[in-house]
């Protein structure tokens, strides 16, 4: 039997080339480069590197300077990092629920939710883009000018995604947080990006990305020199050169990797529109499908299972947070309260889309997909 994973990494020399130059050690300097080709590739003010996603989430709230009780507005269909690195400051995430056709925020209850939180806790807004597919961006701006809160966009699934033509990073956002492949919580290699204009926030974020030190300085080999000082409280978030030079290797080919997304996105579209019970993709601005999203009308969880025991590996993007034990029990969240991400995570299944997947792949997944859509009844 054919076996198809979710995803799988495209690795090539470049990777293994410039891995070698940092084992070399004369060239380790791959961290330094990694941040000023970011910079030039998604046209943000300032690009401070991390360990992973996450990591840059965290040090974006670090760098808000969120304190307990504090409030952050997020939706509910988003990775639980975003809920998560709000909790560790003992602040507290108010969920909104989706728009129904692109898995979004829901941008009218966003702006019910602000109308009613006028508290001067509400500190800003963690906006997600869900599957590649930027949030009505422009209404959000406006809000956030209207409201003055800050915006922390979440572009862990859209690096190298375009909202009116600009690239996610460039835009009005006060913070932005970046993954490297996107698709993939267990990768060969893991780094995260924080981009800002604001510099006040980007130098606090580079104070606290390694412990807040300050000392006599750091020499090529990453030594600090013997006096020190530590002037705040920061953690270790820093990338190291490794993982760097693999990240270097990947943001050079990422819009190759676009490109072929979108080709392969071409193909379930076209396989799958009269497909019976399945629903595609439904874009509305640019889409770069870091994740193809289908909607199954009926015993999704079944139908998933089907394609595995076909070879065929499938994701969900993503579980409402509202139905996490943590936050269910926390805030006493009811099942119904976000009905529109409740009703889209019954139907939600995420199809393998990545670069290195063949023509054949693609088409091998819609026949399946097709013939197990053909016997329900």
């Amino acid at each position: 039997m054919k076996e198809i994973p979710f995803y799988k990494p495209f690795i090539d020399q470049r990777e293994k080339s410039l891995i070698n130059e940092v084992l070399d050690l004369e060239k380790a300097n791959k961290v330094e480069i990694l941040e000023k080709e970011f910079v030039k590739y998604t046209g943000c003010g300032d690009a401070i590197s991390t360990v992973n996603g996450t990591a840059a989430m965290h040090l974006a709230m670090c760098a808000l300077d969120l304190k307990r009780g504090d409030k952050i507005i997020c939706s509910v269909n988003a990775f639980p990092s975003v809920a998560e690195v709000v909790r560790h400051f003992d602040a507290e995430p108010i969920f909104v629920d989706i728009d129904k056709d692109d898995f979004n925020i829901d941008i009218d209850q966003l702006e019910s939710v602000l109308k009613n939180n006028k508290a001067k806790k509400l500190k800003g807004a963690f906006i997600s883009h869900i599957a590649g597919q930027p949030a009505d961006m422009a209404r959000i701006y406006e809000l956030a000018k209207q409201y003055d809160i800050k915006i922390v966009e979440d572009a862990t699934a859209a690096l190298g995604a375009t909202y009116n033509g600009k690239k996610i990073g460039s835009l009005e956002a006060d913070i932005t947080v970046f993954r490297f492949n996107p698709q993939s919580n267990n990768s060969v290699s893991s780094a995260g990006m924080m981009t800002t204009k604001d510099p006040e926030l980007s130098a606090r974020a580079r104070l606290l990305r390694n412990h807040a030190l300050v000392g006599e300085g750091w020499d090529k080999f990453g030594n600090l020199g013997y006096v020190y000082d530590v002037v705040d409280i920061g953690l270790k978030y820093d990338l190291n050169e490794l993982n760097a030079a693999f990240a270097i290797g990947q943001l050079e080919k990422n819009e190759s990797f676009i490109e072929r997304r979108l080709e392969i996105a071409d193909i379930y579209n076209r396989e799958l529109a009269s497909c019976p019970h399945v629903s595609t993709p439904i874009k509305k601005r640019d889409h770069t499908y870091a994740q193809y999203i289908i909607k199954i009308d009926k015993n999704r969880d079944n139908f998933a299972k089907e394609l595995k025991e076909r070879g065929i590996y499938t994701g969900l993007h993503y579980i409402p947070i509202h139905l996490l034990s943590y936050y269910k029990h926390k805030y006493n969240l009811r099942v119904n309260d976000f009905p529109k991400a409740l009703s889209n995570y019954q139907q939600i299944l995420s199809l393998p889309i990545y670069s290195s997947l063949s023509d054949k792949d693609v088409l091998h997944i819609c026949e399946q997909i097709k013939e197990i859509a053909k016997n329900r009844v």
